[in-house]
């Protein structure tokens, strides 16, 4: 992304474009410039295996606090859920490379020395090199000065970055490895002539049947009895139908301790006290800073009303400058607004600039990494605005100068710009001068010589600067909630105790009891996000009631209600699902007898208590049948050829009832389709949409998972 639209979308965050199966990457600016890395945490643990292959804890964590500190680059906040996810993408990430790596060798698939020169010198280097090595003179990648600083590395680089670098080249070898095993698999699949054709003729078929049918519903469920021996045996039979993962059941409570009425006061008191001295103060930013509010998270640029985004802003825009608003209450804040100008601003306008950064993104982490010190940035800036005074070329320096990846090729142009899109300082310039100006704009990202083509439009901007005073939860407010978990799980011991005192105590407070089923691995129920109360669920036993946990804002009672371990699943939790499958086949059993020798329809129909015989017309062997309903056996048995002309001599068990069917006629129809020829290519192209060699993989493999033990 670049730099201008980070700031022509001011409060959006980074995208970190990351390589397809491409391993945790490493930020290349800091191998050249020998920078150190905290690499985490450390321990001799076993994280898992994946078929025999171990996964270090100190390898793993050290990946881990790296794919973190992405997350948070690109706007995940620094907290349990974002570290979480950080652990399960690089669990994910390490498996795929181990199961890769077994198909790669298995497979010879190799990148030689050859190859990788391309990979790091050739036209299409990886973009981050050519960020390091592009002269800035000519725009050109030069892949001779990139070679010869790599070699200096590798020759006489530190330990840590000659460590660095090779993972970094590891990383680009298995994305090369993996692009040649999905090329070798999406350019195998073949759709043979012979299947194309046979779906073909399947697809033609029309038969008309005649039919007895008599629905299950009409024998009593309370008639058939299914034993528990009977559905063991269907589980042993069926036992990939009945795979169950290790979970743990759980009922439980919540003790809100979300902001009281009190906490929300005190916040409101607070901005009544900070009111005169918001309204006077001549040093608004450092005040601001004094209560701790962030400047770059309050807009100091010019913006028409449209663009302003708070409830309040027909009573702030209505106040005399310099006047101030509030308390009023937004979100989960409190707020002072106050009025600091109004201007008549442009709606829009058409703007070229040429950035010289003092920070640039790094490609692969999103982090914001220094490129050059001010002074020099603003030294190169002026230079620029000299050269363009005497007659040089604005587009041609900009080209060959300007450090934004997204208007340089462009002339720097940015078109229908409307205020508050831009960082203060730039937006302020755009809007504020008339068409024609030009100079030099410092932003958090560089210096930008800047020219105002052309404005469009009309209308009033307003100057706003707000003070937000947070409502937070008191420790009064926090210790209530906490002290009535902790007395109802005291009173608590066991199920049915927790069952009575909820419907006694809690029940007529309007107080929900709530079900959750929670895996080893999980971190989140409906409540939030709590490892700690996963992991002492996963400590207790059935029927214990556990400590109150603290999740988002509330304190929560749960009682372990089961215990499930990974495996198949017992008679009693596979029961309702089979019951219903047995039930229907003692059903046809019963109606088998009922029916007798079957001779014809008409005395199955009399058998059967005097049913009505049916005729089906057009009825298709593949596609929808709405005059039959999804009967799967009962179709493929219509268009068995050995049924053609003749009542099949067996009751056909259905998804809803028994039947009995005779086979008036069976035709077929032309197909079309299109030639066979374009059908091959289109399911051909469809099957190599759906390759997913990794799941198969996955699938196929041994892997031991044992980070619910460590994190």
């Amino acid at each position: 992304m670049s730099i201008i639209q980070t700031i022509r979308e001011k409060g959006a965050r980074i995208t970190v474009i990351l390589i397809a199966l491409a391993l945790i990457g490493f930020i290349l600016t800091d191998y050249f410039q020998s920078r150190n890395r905290n690499t985490g945490g450390g321990g001799s643990e076993t994280v898992g295996r994946v078929n025999g292959k171990r996964i270090s804890f100190t390898e793993f964590n050290s990946k881990v606090n790296q794919t973190e500190e992405n997350l948070k680059q690109q706007g995940n906040p620094s907290s349990e859920t974002t570290t979480q996810r950080a652990i399960d993408n690089t669990w994910e990430q390490e498996v795929t490379r181990i199961l890769l790596e077994d198909e790669f060798d298995k497979l010879g698939i190799i990148v030689g020395k050859k190859e990788l020169g391309d990979i790091l010198y050739g036209p299409n280097a990886p973009a981050d090199l050519k960020s390091q090595f592009t002269d800035p003179q000519t725009g050109q990648y030069d892949a001779v000065k990139a070679k010869q600083q790599i070699d200096q590395i590798m020759k006489r680089g530190a330990p840590e970055q000659k460590a660095a670098f090779n993972n970094y080249i590891n990383q680009l070898i298995m994305q090369r490895q993996s692009e040649k095993f999905f090329s070798m698999l999406s350019n195998s699949t073949n759709v043979p002539r012979w299947y194309v054709e046979k779906q073909n003729a399947d697809a033609s078929l029309m038969a008309k049947v005649s039919l007895v049918k008599e629905v299950y519903a009409s024998i009593p469920d309370s008639t058939v009895k299914i034993t528990d021996k009977e559905i063991a045996d269907y589980i042993s039979r069926n036992k990939d139908q009945f795979k169950q993962t290790e979970s743990r059941s759980i009922s439980y409570v919540t003790f809100s301790a979300a902001p009281s009425a009190n906490d929300s006061l005190a916040a409101k008191n607070k901005l009544l006290e900070l009111k005169a001295e918001f309204d006077t103060t001549n040093r608004l930013e450092d005040f601001l800073l004094l209560q701790g509010v962030d400047p770059r998270n309050n807009y100091d640029g010019y913006r028409q009303g449209k663009n302003i985004s708070s409830a309040y802003k027909d009573s702030i825009i209505k106040l005399p400058a310099g006047s101030v608003y509030g308390p009023y209450l937004e979100g989960s804040n409190y707020m002072l607004a106050k009025l600091q100008g109004v201007r008549q601003i442009p709606d829009t306008v058409n703007v070229r600039h040429i950035l010289i950064a003092t920070l640039q993104q790094d490609p692969q982490t999103g982090q914001q990494v220094q490129t050059r010190d001010t002074a020099t940035a603003y030294k190169l800036t002026d230079s620029i605005r000299t050269a363009i005074a005497r007659g040089s070329n604005f587009d041609t320096l900009c080209v060959k100068l300007s450090e934004d990846p997204g208007s340089k090729d462009k002339g720097g142009v940015y078109a229908g710009v409307y205020s508050g899109q831009m960082v203060g300082s730039f937006n302020d310039f755009c809007f504020l001068n008339p068409a024609g100006a030009k100079g030099i704009v410092k932003t958090e990202y560089g210096y930008h010589y800047v020219e105002v083509l052309s404005q469009k439009g009309s209308g009033t901007g307003y100057k706003i600067t707000f003070l937000p005073k947070e409502i937070v939860v008191s420790s009064e407010t926090d210790n209530n909630a906490n002290n009535e978990a902790t007395m109802f799980a005291a009173d608590s011991r066991d199920i049915k105790s927790f069952d009575e005192n909820f419907e006694k105590k809690l029940k007529p407070r309007g107080i929900n009891k709530a079900l959750a089923t929670v895996g080893p691995r999980d971190a989140q129920i409906a409540i939030g996000y709590s490892r700690e109360l996963v992991r002492n669920i996963y400590n207790a036993k059935t029927g214990q009631v556990l400590k109150p946990v603290k999740v988002g804002d509330s304190y929560v009672v749960a009682v372990v209600t089961e215990v499930l371990k990974e495996g198949t699943q017992p008679v009693e939790k596979a029961r309702p699902a089979v019951e219903s499958a047995l039930r229907n086949k003692k059903k046809t059993e019963i109606l088998k007898q009922k029916a007798g020798k079957i001779t014809t329809l008409e005395a199955v129909a009399a058998a059967w208590g005097g049913k009505q015989i049916e005729t089906l017309d057009s009825l298709r062997f593949s596609g929808s049948n709405a005059t039959l309903g999804y009967e799967p056996r009962v179709t493929g048995a219509i268009f068995n050829p050995a049924s053609k002309g003749k009542v099949m001599p067996e009751v056909l068990e259905g998804q809803s009832g028994a039947y009995v069917v005779r086979v008036d006629n069976v035709t077929s129809t032309p197909v079309t389709a299109g030639s066979v020829a374009d059908q091959r290519k289109m399911m051909a192209d469809q099957k190599k949409g759906m390759i997913n060699p990794i799941a198969a993989l996955k699938s196929a493999a041994t892997i031991k998972d044992n980070r619910a033990n460590i994190y």
